[in-house]
């Protein structure tokens, strides 16, 4: 007697392929600071400096609003289950990053490519411990606390329960990286003032359409 092979959905395989890309890419993006336009202007309110964030933030927002995508179509456990697999394609991608630098770069390139090359994929060993942490605790908080609100709030009101999600996740992500990338390296009271302000408004705008995007998709692929 054989058994049929289990199947997954169209949704959560496409959200699953979609959402370990972005865990990769997250860490290139974040080698570039980016203004904000108009929000920036909200820091010389609260005694800061214009804000900037690190481009991998978007990419992060997009790993909390799948991982909340899943959560509200296949559950909280297999919201976690995709969070923890995505710590697979991370380390692999550090460890790869690791490799390639540590190997000589041919003698035809470029020096100045291989200088860029080496700024931005270079790292130390507490950058990428930060990452790791940070994302694990970060994107599992942000399923728990989206679960816990659809277990009182039902199926209403998904883009506050998304975004209140987010909001409290991207706090604890960014003291958690912060404070063990660069604390005692220099100060950074105005970096996770900063950081954790941009991180707010970013995830309180761009959050609920995405959610709402992503479950439509999701619910739409799983019809097809």
């Amino acid at each position: 007697m054989t058994t049929s092979p289990a199947l997954i959905s169209r949704s959560l395989f496409s959200f699953a392929i979609f959402y370990g890309g972005m865990v990769c890419i997250a860490g290139v993006l974040g080698n570039k600071q980016v203004t904000l336009g108009p929000i920036s202007t909200l820091g010389p309110m609260v005694g800061l400096g214009p804000l900037a964030v690190e481009a991998g933030i978007f990419a992060f927002l997009l790993l909390v609003t799948i991982s909340s995508a899943v959560a509200e179509l296949h559950g909280r456990a297999v919201a976690n289950r995709l969070v923890q697999i995505g710590f697979l394609p991370l380390i692999a991608s550090i460890l790869l990053s690791i490799i390639v630098l540590s190997v000589p770069a041919a003698g035809d390139m470029d020096p100045a490519r291989a200088d860029a090359f080496a700024m931005m994929m270079g790292g130390t060993p507490r950058i990428w411990l930060g990452g790791i942490i940070a994302y694990g605790i970060s994107q599992t908080l942000n399923v728990t606390l989206f679960a816990a609100l659809k277990g009182r709030e039902g199926s209403r009101m998904l883009w506050l329960r998304a975004a209140v999600a987010s909001i409290l996740s991207q706090i604890v992500d960014t003291l958690l990286f912060v404070s063990i990338a660069f604390y005692g390296i220099f100060p950074i009271g105005e970096l996770l003032l900063g950081q954790m302000l941009a991180k707010v408004v970013l995830s309180a705008l761009l959050v609920p359409p995405v959610i709402y995007l992503l479950v439509g998709l999701g619910r739409r692929l799983d019809r097809a």
